[in-house]
């Protein structure tokens, strides 16, 4: 093969963005040239290598826009420093992804530190890397969002967005006091996700608590009845902080 005729097939591989081959074809056709391997066995290891790396730039593009803080994995999770938890059962609702099948919606309810989040943010994570589309955001943010679209008249539209997520995960509910108004787009955005899609919670408020920052009892209820009909609550209340603390204390040394 000339220079002309192979700078017309880079050019072709490019357009057709297959970069394993784009990237490494003199390589790949010196080590076809040696092994001689069977057409059929040559075209599978190129569509194969393809495939993996289309396959992994969709995933890192779906972690990307999940707009995760911090990426978590169960794996990394200290479960000998949290012996309440029942680890079992965690596991078995993580490998299974049965939440997202059944469309179960997962509360984690604990105080700060006790790793809640990094809990919740490894089920986001093990969704998105199994094809899933997840979204993380924190309540205040979700609340000023959604203030925001009522303001520009773009509400439905971003209600529609937030509604397709097949995992949406709501960090620190009730961090923030809500108006009637705002409580009301909350649980707008609840009702179209019941029984459609998973959403995931991490909240230091027990159920009996939620009223303190909806401020609507009858919303509440109403709330906490759809959230309830098919989820999974994670109890962390009684875990301890394992959040990692360093405290250097400045003292000025008295002189007599």
């Amino acid at each position: 093969m000339n220079k002309t005729e192979s700078d017309l097939l880079l050019k072709h591989l490019k357009y057709l963005r297959l970069e394993v081959l784009e990237e490494n074809w003199q390589k790949i056709i010196k080590e076809a040239s040696k092994k001689r391997p069977a057409y059929t066995t040559f075209l599978k290891e190129i569509i194969d290598k393809e495939y993996c790396v289309r396959i992994e730039k969709a995933r890192l593009s779906r972690v990307k826009r999940a707009r995760i803080p911090e990426v978590f994995v169960l794996e990394t999770f200290p479960f000998s420093k949290q012996p309440r938890l029942e680890k079992k059962l965690v596991c078995e609702l993580y490998d299974s992804l049965s939440f997202i099948n059944e469309k179960q919606d997962l509360i984690f309810i604990g105080p700060t530190g006790c790793g809640k989040t990094g809990l919740a943010t490894s089920f986001l994570v093990h969704s998105i890397n199994h094809g899933y589309r997840g979204l993380f955001i924190d309540f205040s943010s979700l609340i000023t969002w959604l203030m925001q679209s009522r303001g520009d008249h773009s509400e439905e539209q971003l209600m529609k967005k937030l509604a397709t997520y097949d995992v949406l995960l709501i960090d620190e509910l009730g961090y923030m006091s809500c108006d009637r108004e705002q409580a009301s787009l909350f649980f707008d955005l609840v009702r179209r996700r019941h029984r459609k899609k998973s959403t995931i919670i991490t909240t230091q408020l027990g159920f009996d608590e939620w009223g303190t920052f909806l401020h609507d009892i009858h919303m509440t209820a109403a709330m906490l009845d759809r959230i309830t009909v098919n989820c999974a609550v994670f109890n962390m209340k009684d875990c301890i902080s394992i959040r990692p603390k360093k405290v250097v204390y400045a003292v000025k040394k008295k002189i007599d």
